[in-house]
C-alpha cells in the first residue's frame, strides 16, 4: 500500500509539475498551438480588466479573482497593454496561415485585423479622451458599478465596498493619464470640460444616500430573501456603503473636477481631430478603424450628401401627405414631434407607459420574424431608462450585452431626460436597431456562438454591429412593420441621422466645422429636436470615426444582400443570407464581404 501511495504521489507531482511548466509556455513563450495563442490573447487581456470580467461573468464562480478589484488607468498599465499587443501581433504573424481549413483562416484573419488596428492606432496614444460627457470614467464606472456589479450575497456586498475604496486610485490613475497626455496638447473640447465639470459637481451634489451608488446597492439588497440576510448585516452593509461614498467616492470626484477646472483655460476651443498633433492622420486611423474599408474623409462626405438628398425626397413625400409643404425637412418633422398625439407624459406615470410600450414593439416583432430568420439568441432583452445621473449627455438610446451565464438580460436603455425625443412615430424603428432584431440580436447570437475562438464571441466592429442595426430598421419596414406612413417616417429620420452623420463627422473633423455649424446642418435636415442633436454633435467630437460605421456598414450589407440575390436568383434565402452574417460574429467590412462571396459559390455550386 506504501509503495501504491508514494506511486500516485509521485504521479500527482508529475502533473502538477507538468501543468505549471505548460502555462509557463503557454503564458509567456510563442504556443505550440494556435488555439492556445488564441486563447492566451484573450485571458492576459482579461486578468487586467475585471470590470470587463464582472460584466461578462464568462469565468466560474469559484475562478472569481477579480470582483472586488477595479483596472489599473495608469500610463504605466496602458504601455503595459500596448507592449502585449504588439507581442501577441508578432506572434500570431509567425503562425503558417496556409495551413489552416478555410474557418481557421477567418479566425486567423480576424484576429489580424484587429491586431493590426490596434498596433497602428498606438501613434495616436492618448488621443480618446477618457473623460468626456459621453463616455468618460466618472459616469461609466458609478453606471458600471449601478447597473453590472452584483449584489445577490454578503459577499458580492463586500466587493462593492472594496470597490468603492478603490475609486481614489483609479482617479489618481487617470488624473496622472490627463496629465501626461496635456503635457503633449492633448486635450479635449472647451464645452466636454464645461459639461464634465457640470456632471460630476450633480453627482456629488447630492446626500450620500441620495447618490446613484447608494440607492441601487439598496435596491439590490432588497431583493435578497429576508431569510438569507439578517437587517443587522444590511444595515450595516448600507452604513459601509454610505461612508465609502462620502469618504472615497466624492473625494475622488473633487479631485478631478480641480483638474478639469484647471484645464478650462487650455481646453479654449471646440476643434475636431485636425487640432491635435497629426490630427489629419489620426481621423484617417479613425475611419479606417471604425468602417474597416480604405474609403477617405471626402469620399464618405460625398456619399453622405448623396444619401441627404436621396432620404429627404422621400421624407418630403411623406410630409406633403401630411398637408406639411413649408420649411426644411427638419422645421416640417419637428411640427409632427410635438404634436400632442404624437407624446407620451412627461411624468413619471407618462414615463412608465413610454417603456412600456417600447417593450410591446419588441414583443411583437419577437414572435414574427420567422420568414426572415431561422437563428435567434437564447438570451432575453429588456427596456430600462438610462440613469438619471447620466440622462444630460448620454445618447437617445444605446444597448448593453446582457451576461454569458444568462444571470442579466440585454438592456435596451431609451434616454428619457426629454420626451420630446421620443415620439411615437420614431419608436419603432428605435427599439428594432437597439433590440429585435438589430443589436441584441447581433450581439447575443454572437455571445453564444459554438465551436469558434472565444475571441470571435467578443470582438467588436463598428460597422459591423451598427451596420448590422441599421440595416435591420430597413429590414422591418421591408417585412411590413412599419405599415404606418408616419412610423416610416420615423425610420427614414433615422436613416437620415445616420446619413448626417457621415456630412458633419466628416467636416468636423477633416473640414473644420464648427459645432454650431454641424448642430445647424443636423436641424436641418434630421427633425431631430435640439438637445438631441447638441447631445449627437458633441458625441461626434469626442469619439472620431464612430458615427461613420452605421451607414457605411449597412450599406455594404444591402450591396451584399443584393449581390446575392442577382446572382443566386431563386436560390436565395434571406434566412440563410442573415445565418451567413450572424454566425460569424462581427467581421470586418472586407472579410464579410469575403464570407458572403464564398457562400454565393457553394450555394450555386449545391
Amino acid at each position: 500500500m506504501k509503495r501504491l501511495l508514494k506511486w500516485l504521489f509521485s504521479l500527482l507531482l508529475i502533473l502538477i509539475v507538468g501543468i505549471g511548466l505548460l502555462f509557463v509556455h503557454v503564458w509567456y513563450f510563442r504556443p505550440a498551438k494556435l488555439d492556445w495563442f488564441y486563447t492566451r490573447v484573450v485571458a492576459r487581456f482579461a486578468v487586467a480588466n475585471p470590470e470587463m470580467l464582472s460584466s461578462m461573468r464568462i469565468l466560474p464562480p469559484w475562478l472569481d479573482f477579480y470582483s472586488d478589484d477595479l483596472a489599473d488607468a495608469s500610463p504605466a498599465e496602458e504601455e503595459r497593454q500596448v507592449n502585449l499587443l504588439k507581442d501577441d501581433y508578432a506572434t500570431l504573424k509567425t503562425y503558417d496561415r496556409n495551413a489552416l481549413d478555410a474557418d481557421g483562416k477567418l479566425s486567423y484573419d480576424v484576429l489580424e485585423y484587429f491586431l493590426r488596428m490596434q498596433v497602428e492606432g498606438d501613434a495616436f496614444r492618448g488621443y480618446g479622451f477618457p473623460v468626456n460627457q459621453m463616455f468618460g470614467i466618472q459616469s461609466a464606472l458609478p453606471d458600471f458599478m449601478a447597473q453590472q456589479h452584483p449584489v445577490a450575497s454578503k459577499g458580492e456586498a463586500e466587493d462593492y465596498i472594496k470597490r468603492l475604496g478603490k475609486f481614489p486610485a483609479k482617479f489618481d490613475q487617470t488624473i496622472e493619464y490627463l496629465k501626461l497626455y496635456e503635457s503633449k496638447g492633448i486635450w479635449p473640447p472647451r464645452f466636454t470640460v464645461d459639461k464634465v465639470i457640470t456632471q460630476m459637481q450633480g453627482f456629488i451634489g447630492k446626500s450620500p444616500k441620495e447618490n446613484t451608488l447608494y440607492t441601487t446597492f439598496k435596491e439590490k439588497l432588497d431583493k435578497i430573501p429576508a431569510g438569507d440576510m439578517p437587517q443587522a448585516t444590511r444595515d450595516d452593509l448600507l452604513a459601509r456603503v454610505e461612508q465609502a461614498i462620502k469618504d472615497s467616492v466624492y473625494p475622488s470626484y473633487q479631485k478631478l473636477i480641480a483638474y478639469e477646472e484647471a484645464l478650462r483655460s487650455k481646453a479654449d476651443g471646440n476643434y475636431g481631430a485636425w487640432h491635435l498633433p497629426n490630427g489629419d492622420a489620426y481621423y484617417a486611423w479613425c475611419i479606417r478603424s471604425h468602417t474597416t474599408t480604405e474609403m477617405t474623409a471626402d469620399q464618405i462626405h460625398d456619399i453622405g450628401l448623396a444619401e441627404v438628398a436621396r432620404i429627404s425626397g422621400e421624407m418630403d413625400a411623406i410630409l406633403r401627405d401630411q398637408g406639411l409643404v413649408e420649411g426644411t425637412i427638419g422645421d416640417r418633422v419637428r411640427t409632427l414631434t410635438v404634436r400632442p398625439d404624437q407624446l407620451f407624459p412627461d411624468t413619471p406615470e407618462g414615463k412608465k407607459e413610454l417603456l412600456a410600450h417600447f417593450q410591446a414593439i419588441i414583443d411583437d416583432i419577437d414572435g414574427k420574424l420567422g420568414p426572415a430568420f431561422d437563428i435567434r439568441p437564447k438570451l432575453g432583452v429588456k427596456v430600462e431608462a438610462v440613469p438619471e445621473f447620466a440622462q444630460a449627455t448620454a445618447p437617445g438610446a444605446y444597448y448593453q450585452p446582457g451576461a454569458f451565464d444568462g444571470s442579466r438580460p440585454g438592456v435596451f436603455y431609451a434616454n428619457l431626460r426629454n420626451v420630446k425625443e421620443m415620439p411615437k412615430f420614431t419608436m419603432r424603428t428605435l427599439a428594432y436597431h437597439e433590440a429585435i432584431p438589430g443589436h441584441h440580436f447581433q450581439i447575443a447570437i454572437q455571445q453564444e456562438l459554438k465551436g469558434v475562438p472565444f475571441f470571435r464571441r467578443i470582438l467588436p466592429f463598428t460597422a459591423f454591429s451598427e451596420g448590422w442595426a441599421l440595416y435591420t430598421e430597413r429590414l422591418a419596414w421591408e417585412l411590413g412593420f412599419e405599415k404606418d406612413p408616419l412610423d416610416n417616417l420615423g425610420r427614414l429620420r433615422d436613416e437620415m441621422m445616420r446619413a448626417v452623420r457621415l456630412v458633419v463627422d466628416t467636416g468636423i473633423h477633416s473640414k473644420k466645422w464648427t459645432r454650431e455649424q454641424a448642430i445647424q446642418y443636423m436641424l436641418e435636415n434630421t427633425g431631430m429636436v435640439e438637445t438631441d442633436v447638441v447631445a449627437e454633435i458633441e458625441r461626434y467630437f469626442v469619439a472620431p470615426g464612430q458615427a461613420l460605421g452605421y451607414k457605411v456598414g449597412m450599406l455594404k450589407i444591402l450591396e451584399l444582400r443584393e449581390k446575392a440575390k442577382k446572382e443566386l436568383g431563386d436560390k436565395f434565402d434571406i434566412r440563410q443570407f442573415h445565418n451567413v452574417v450572424l454566425k460569424t460574429g462581427a467581421l470586418p467590412m472586407v472579410l464579410l464581404e469575403r464570407t458572403v462571396d464564398e457562400w454565393i459559390a457553394k450555394t450555386k455550386g449545391a
